[in-house]
């Protein structure tokens, strides 16, 4: 008969005098990630490690708190790394559609964008300057005057010759024309031209013609000498423009003389003003002068200035143009217009030469964001441009700005299931996400981590700005820490639990006046804690308090057990009794699983079901058939059943049903079976303890109660107050059971007996009455089937007897209710 534990078996308490400290606030702060050595080697390969792919995913649960612990490894790690540059975009002037980039030296971004700013204010006044300058107007004047003499030149020519041959040239209003001279200055008449000889007519009009076509010539010119005066003009613009802009574009020019795209995009600008010049001349030029300006300018789109080392981003909307950038839009004349100024970053920009920080789960819930990410790593450059247009959407004229160049480190911080599903469904993602950084859901808790764990709770609470903790209080921490992994040898490594329990504490230490958090606050915080979840908690074992829910706590009854089971709801759990009860008569060796067959019953726990009637048969009937037919139902469960945590209970409620031996109704059974009776570790064992405990307790006191449960999860068992303090007065017992007949003797009283050389039980043993029951099932099993083969021989010499006619006459046999086999489920 096993021996119920004891208080120091059932609870773990931390010793105050184990530490050499009055508050933690003598004690120095604690990185984080200690104890998570694993996951913090992992994360110092992945950053470390410069190949392609060798970006990072940080498992854990929720509650570790992985922003922060991540967070503050790469600030440490990035801050000795060198800073990355600048990122602008400029004006393309060759293709104004494809914006080009610049990558600058840190720092030289709003430098540049403040020299480039105070050049166009320059270039405004000195332009215009030049222009409206006497030089300038005197060249230009000298230019008109010469090209106009030339053009009087070309016909003053024609009409010196004109008048050699006494013919005027006159100027019309449709032009010139020529006309026989009576005199020097005056043209002769018709009349006087017709009395003229007939040979001096036919010379005249000779002479004319001829000087027609010289005319024609000199006139014909007229467009060249148009055009080379207004080349000469833009050539003289020219001149005067690069005098403008001469100085000030050498300036810059010197001071960057050692970066090659800025050099370039300033010889750029030096030939757009060149090219067009006409618009700082021209009254009403086609493109103003201000158009042309605005092209300088640079966008600078990410700016390093102030920035420690490499970038560490933290992107918590990581949808598709937050991960790449943008382009924005504004409206002109009813137009949806932009130009590269409207560029904006994303944060592959801001943290490209760092870190950039993502949620999994934001980010596979963002339509093509995560498909964005992966393209991005796979051709090493971030291409700025909208979802529709990534996937060809929209056909509308748009920018295409320059990629950008990629190189930084990705670090995914995600749950471990959606690492395991997508290493299972994209073929990808270890290809790109080849480091996994897997933290520790819990540390082991012994004197040497002990202390460490105070310096964790002490940095903790100052990170949060709360209250130092006294020893107990430290105290009473760990051993929450404890319970939270349920297990005395760990300790919860998710730092949100302890975090929120510290603030809690020290709100309730504010109350208190006190000026350091103390064992008795942390009592009450997690009293609150608790609490505030129990409603439902309450109504259940209410409902059982009253009986409404049926549950017997005293005798022994045949058939029936309380199993203990789990209810979790949120991050809340509790426990609470179950009525388990069984039936079994003779039968072909079923065990109906009630849940199972209303589809209540999940897979784990028909698996248990029949692991367990696999026992019964290998302990009771190893060379015979089990003759058996028997149920097994949770009473008034009207949810589903998952696990194997009652397959004990269903154990000893099934022999009991058969032995006919009667069940401790004190009692509670918890624990899992295999095929040779060993007894299995389960979870939630604190909370079932106290679930029945509490009801118990509400049904009359809980002297002369107890628990069952398996032996190995004795180390799990961090329980409260008032269960340790019931235990310590002997009034509840709780005990730890290795093999089913351990079970059977706490349930029964009965000695379970154990085989013989010839495999027999002793008869007066509880094994030795299943056994005897068994056999009087087979006997009438067997004595049923002789029964029904008789009958049917009877049946068919009777039907042979009449000719092969049934005895009613009707075609039809008649339904004999007792000829099903017994215990036929269907």
């Amino acid at each position: 008969m096993p021996h119920p534990l004891n208080v120091t078996q059932i609870y773990r308490a931390c010793p105050e005098d184990a530490f050499d400290f009055e508050v933690t606030s003598e004690l120095e702060s604690l990185d984080m990630l200690s104890g998570h050595d694993r996951a913090r080697d992992a994360l110092d390969f992945g950053t470390s490690m410069r190949s392609e792919g060798f970006n990072l995913y940080v498992l854990g649960h929720p509650g570790h708190g992985k922003h922060q612990l991540v967070g503050r490894f790469l600030a440490e790690r990035s801050h000795d790394e060198p800073t990355p540059p600048d990122i602008a975009y400029r004006y393309n002037f060759e293709e104004p559609s494809q914006p080009l980039h610049l990558l600058l030296p840190t720092g030289m971004g709003r430098v540049l964008r403040a020299d480039i700013e105070q050049l166009v204010e320059e270039l405004r006044s000195a332009i215009p300057a030049v222009f409206e300058g006497d030089e300038y107007q005197n060249r230009l004047h000298e230019l008109k005057q010469a090209m106009g003499e030339r053009q009087r030149d070309a016909v003053e020519g024609v009409r010196r010759e004109a008048r050699e041959h006494d013919i005027l040239l006159l100027s019309t209003p449709n032009g010139f024309t020529f006309a026989p001279a009576a005199t020097k200055d005056k043209m002769m008449s018709p009349e006087e031209f017709e009395r003229l000889p007939r040979d001096e007519r036919e010379r005249i009009e000779g002479t004319v013609q001829v000087l027609q076509k010289k005319l024609s010539q000199a006139i014909r010119q007229m467009p060249r000498l148009a055009k080379q005066l207004r080349e000469q003009i833009t050539a003289l613009n020219q001149e005067m423009l690069q005098t403008a802009i001469d100085a000030p574009l050498a300036e810059l020019e010197e001071r960057y003389a050692d970066h090659d795209g800025i050099l370039n995009h300033l010889t750029a600008l030096r030939d757009a003003m060149v090219l067009h010049v006409d618009a700082f001349v021209a009254e009403e030029p086609e493109i103003p002068p201000e158009a042309i300006f605005s092209r300088f300018h640079i966008n600078l789109i990410v700016d390093n200035t102030h920035c420690d080392g490499a970038p560490v981003v933290y992107l918590d909307l990581p949808t598709h143009q937050h991960l790449v950038g943008r382009i924005e839009h504004h409206v002109h004349n009813g137009t949806l217009v932009t130009d590269y100024s409207l560029i904006r970053a994303g944060g592959l920009h801001r943290a490209n030469g760092g870190y950039l920080v993502l949620d999994v789960r934001a980010l596979l819930m963002h339509a093509g964001a995560w498909e964005t990410l992966k393209r991005v790593l796979r051709a090493g450059e971030i291409r700025t441009e909208s979802l529709e247009q990534a996937y060809g959407l929209i056909s509308t004229t748009t920018l295409e700005p320059e990629p950008v160049p990629l190189d930084l480190k990705v670090v995914l911080l995600g749950e471990r299931l959606f690492y395991y599903l997508l290493c299972e469904n994209d073929p990808d993602f270890l290809e790109l996400f080849k480091v996994q950084a897997d933290l520790e859901d819990e540390l082991d808790r012994n004197p040497g981590n002990q202390p460490l764990y105070a310096r964790m709770v002490a940095t903790l609470a100052r990170e949060s700005a709360l209250r130092p903790l006294d020893r107990s209080g430290v105290a009473a921490v760990i051993e929450r820490a404890s319970r939270l992994a349920d297990d005395q040898t760990k300790l919860t490594a998710r730092h949100r639990a302890l975090s929120d329990l510290l603030e809690e504490a020290d709100h309730w230490a504010e109350r208190d006046d006190a000026q350091v958090i103390a064992r008795a606050h942390v009592e009450k915080a997690v009293e609150q804690q608790l609490w505030r979840a129990s409603r439902i908690h309450e109504r259940s074992h209410e409902a059982i308090a009253r009986g409404t829910v049926a549950i017997q706590l005293d005798g022994s009854v045949i058939g029936q057990v309380n199993g203990l089971s789990v209810m979790s709801l949120g991050d809340y759990a509790f426990g609470q009794p179950t009525r388990i009860t069984a039936t079994a008569r003779p039968g072909p060796g079923h065990v109906v699983d009630i849940e199972r067959e209303a589809r209540l019953g999940g897979r784990i726990h028909s698996k248990a079901v029949m692991i367990l009637s696999r026992c019964l048969a290998s302990r009771y009937a190893p060379d015979a058939p089990l003759s058996l037919s028997a149920s097994l139902a949770f009473e008034q469960s009207y949810g589903g059943i998952e696990g194997d945590s009652a397959s004990v209970a269903e154990a000893c409620v099934l022999i009991s049903a058969i032995a006919r031996v009667g069940i401790e109704q004190r009692f509670a059974v918890t624990g899992s079976i295999d095929q040779h009776g060993r007894v299995q570790a389960v979870g939630g064992v604190n909370e079932k303890i106290e679930g029945f405990f509490d009801i118990c307790q509400a049904r009359g006191g809980v002297k002369g109660h107890g628990v069952l449960l398996p032996a190995t999860n004795v180390e799990q068992l961090m329980l409260k107050q008032t269960v340790r303090d019931a235990v310590a007065a002997g009034d509840f017992h709780i005990y730890a059971i290795e093999t089913l007949d351990e079970a059977l003797e706490l349930l029964t009283g009965m000695p379970p007996g154990e085989r013989d050389d010839e495999g027999h039980y002793p008869a007066a043993s509880l094994n030795g009455k299943v056994v005897e029951r068994l056999e009087a099932f087979h006997r009438a099993v067997k004595k049923r089937a002789a029964s029904d083969e008789n009958s049917a021989h009877e049946n068919t010499t009777d039907k042979d007897k009449n000719g092969g006619k049934p005895e009613d006459g009707n075609g039809d046999k008649e339904s004999d209710p007792e000829s099903e086999e017994p215990g036929d489920e269907h």
